[in-house]
């Protein structure tokens, strides 16, 4: 086992022209779509983290960032990996600084940052020399190229929730979303998934975070599920955001889990007790992660760290966890995209996991519901993908 943990600070280096065609990596450096390396001595990995802003949230989050690679490479064996660390500030031009002073000092790939607009940079920057970025955005937007995301996205939760639901006869799906950029993205990801899965996709009603777009949007939304037939419904709304006024609007006018099944977006077992314990909420369905594995990254990266891990921290694991795995097969061309994207994904901090040829993922998630106020998981979480096909 080799390790070798670097700090970098990179200044902004002016204006970055950031083009969001990063198309397909180059065969500069050598590689189908990724730099060749040579397995026998240390290869070089650059970790882009949000450090060097001064923002604490920011800061504590790289160094929980830093410390989950740090883990995933301390698990790994016979592999050898020179880690070195770069700050970006979250800024774009810093992003691509990092990312170019990262190829300079020999990195093979990047894993981060975690901004889009900075992980869109750094892509950009690294494009002409092969390199492949593992980012920890979520924005499928910056997919693609030599960019590709590891954070939680719409679709992947969609597909879940809403087959599981459609398999238990929710035929028809409706959708209540933010009127926003990422609510747009929720609104093609649940009537994406309603295809996929034989059912049909009955409109989508709109919400802003004030009192009055929230009580007007659940009048629309009675409306539009009353004219259609829905029989679900799907939220992108969370715990810091509308769900507890929708977990208390809705049923008040008539629309709850007792007529219409609740799916969510986002992470419902984070929400009060008090919405948990709603009764028009009890039988909704959420998507959680692989728990066990959960469990034990948690408990892994407390021992080696005595504090537990940020909520995103197990995405620098993954992306780790992927990297050293391929590394460990002996190949030069184990950090091209043909190998970065293998259908049989990774083991993950929060379980299976897999790139996808588009710069997407694909995270093999577990479906729960509310009952008595308890999350309880119906579906657990695949452990692995069964082939090209699943």
């Amino acid at each position: 086992m080799f390790q070798r943990i670097r700090n970098f600070g990179i200044k902004a280096a002016g204006a970055v022209a950031v083009a969001t065609v990063l198309l397909g990596c180059t065969e500069t450096g050598g590689g189908s779509q990724g730099p060749r390396v040579n397995t026998n001595k240390p290869v070089v990995v650059g970790i882009l983290v949000p450090s060097g802003s001064g923002v604490q949230q920011q800061e504590a989050l790289a160094g929980s960032l830093v410390a989950a690679a740090k883990l995933a490479v301390a698990e790994m064996s016979d592999v050898q990996i020179d880690l070195r660390v770069y700050s970006t500030a979250g800024d774009p031009n810093r992003a691509a600084a990092a990312a170019q002073q990262a190829a300079k000092d020999g990195a093979k790939v990047l894993v981060g940052p975690l901004f889009a607009q900075a992980a869109n940079a750094a892509g950009a920057a690294v494009a002409s020399q092969g390199i492949n970025v593992l980012s920890f955005s979520n924005n499928p937007d910056i997919a693609g190229g030599n960019v590709f995301i590891l954070g939680d996205t719409f679709a992947n939760t969609a597909d879940r929730v809403v087959g599981y639901a459609a398999r238990q006869g929710s035929r028809s799906i409706a959708a209540l979303v933010k009127s926003d950029a990422a609510g747009e993205v929720a609104a093609a990801a649940v009537k994406a998934a309603a295809q996929n899965n034989g059912a049909s996709f009955a409109g989508v009603a709109r919400y802003e975070l004030t009192t009055e777009s929230a009580v007007a949007a659940v009048s629309a939304t009675k409306s539009l599920i009353q004219q259609s037939g829905a029989t679900a419904l799907v939220m992108d709304a969370d715990a810091a955001g509308a769900l507890p006024v929708f977990a208390q609007l809705l049923p008040e006018n008539g629309i709850s889990a007792a007529n219409t099944q609740f799916i969510g977006l986002t992470r419902w077992d984070k929400t009060a007790d008090s919405v948990r314990a709603n009764p028009g909420m009890q039988g909704s369905l959420f998507a959680l992660n692989d728990t066990s594995a959960t469990s034990a990254f948690n408990q892994r990266y407390g021992a080696a760290n005595g504090v537990g891990p940020h909520l995103l921290a197990g995405k620098a694991y993954d992306a780790m966890r992927a990297v050293g795995t391929l590394l460990q097969s002996g190949s030069s061309d184990a950090l091209s995209r043909n190998k970065l994207t293998r259908p049989a994904g990774f083991s993950g901090a929060n379980g299976v996991f897999r790139l996808r040829p588009d710069g997407t993922n694909q995270r093999a998630l577990a479906v729960a519901t509310f009952r008595e106020g308890q999350v309880v998981v119906l579906d657990p979480a695949p452990r692995s993908f069964g082939g090209a096909g699943s």
